[in-house]
């Protein structure tokens, strides 16, 4: 059997070539025998270029490449070309269809389905995060969160940590009640980081009865009584004080609204 050998040439990591390349040898070799598949990844020079035709002459081996550059693209198919060296060019005549219906020029940047999936990652990273530390279940998470959202009872803190995640933002939310000794990781953490969620006592206390409606419970439970609701807040203010963090008043927001408000907020404070 004769041996074959492949360079997988590539301006990012090289695993779009390198798969397609195995597709295409386990057509003849299923079990890729006598076979080397060889990834030359970031190439973006010149100089790489000639380096690596040498080698693949020298080693009898064929290219296979996806550059996003027409320059570059072109200065391997030549010297493919003068060292009679077979190539195959996996983006440029695709690129070249895509360019002519649409009638747009390629951005010819390296790596864009790598950074696509990176900020896939990190946005499920970040919900995760925001289910793992929502409603005060480890205080830990306080200490590593780029939010912090506290606030009373149906502040909108969990539907506003989700949002925010999507954004890639990692939340962590905290409830404050009278009765409970808030974290003390709340008042290690950078303030600047850290949102109060406040409400008018009437608006809560509607949201609170409907809450109470769709639990099938009695609407006139201490949970929605004004006395009750009056002295969450008092205690609320009494927290944020203390942390020194921004208040904002989400009576009549959208999540999408406050949630614009943080990450203006937190962009002009990096």
């Amino acid at each position: 059997m004769k041996s074959l050998k492949v360079f997988v040439v590539s301006d990012s990591v090289g695993e779009t070539g390198e798969q397609v390349v195995k597709a295409v040898v386990a057509q003849f070799r299923p079990n890729f025998e006598n076979t080397i598949i060889r990834r030359f990844p970031h190439i973006d020079s010149d100089d790489h270029i000639s380096n690596i035709v040498e080698i693949a002459k020298a080693q009898d081996a064929l290219i296979v490449f996806t550059l996003a550059e027409e320059k570059m693209r072109k200065k391997l198919e030549e010297c493919c070309l003068k060292e009679n060296i077979p190539s195959i060019d996996l983006l440029g005549p695709m690129i070249q269809v895509f360019q002519k219906k649409i009638n747009e020029k390629p951005l010819e940047e390296a790596g864009l389905v790598h950074k696509l999936d990176e900020d896939y990652f990190k946005k499920i990273e970040a919900v995760e995060f925001a289910v793992k530390y929502d409603d005060g279940r480890d205080p830990r998470g306080l200490l590593l969160a780029d939010v912090i959202l506290v606030g009373v009872s149906r502040t909108s803190k969990t539907p506003l940590s989700q949002y925010l995640a999507h954004k890639r933002y990692k939340v962590a939310n905290v409830p404050l009640v009278p009765e409970i000794n808030p974290p003390e990781e709340l008042f290690l953490v950078d303030p600047k980081k850290c949102f109060g969620l406040v409400i008018s006592p009437e608006k809560l206390n509607m949201i609170r009865k409907e809450r109470l409606i769709a639990l099938g419970l009695n609407d006139d439970a201490i949970y929605a009584k004004h006395e009750r609701i009056e002295q969450e807040i008092a205690h609320f203010y009494k927290v944020v004080h203390r942390i020194g963090c921004t208040v904002i008043d989400v009576t009549n927001r959208a999540v999408e609204e406050t949630a614009n408000d943080i990450i203006e907020r937190i962009e002009q404070n990096k």
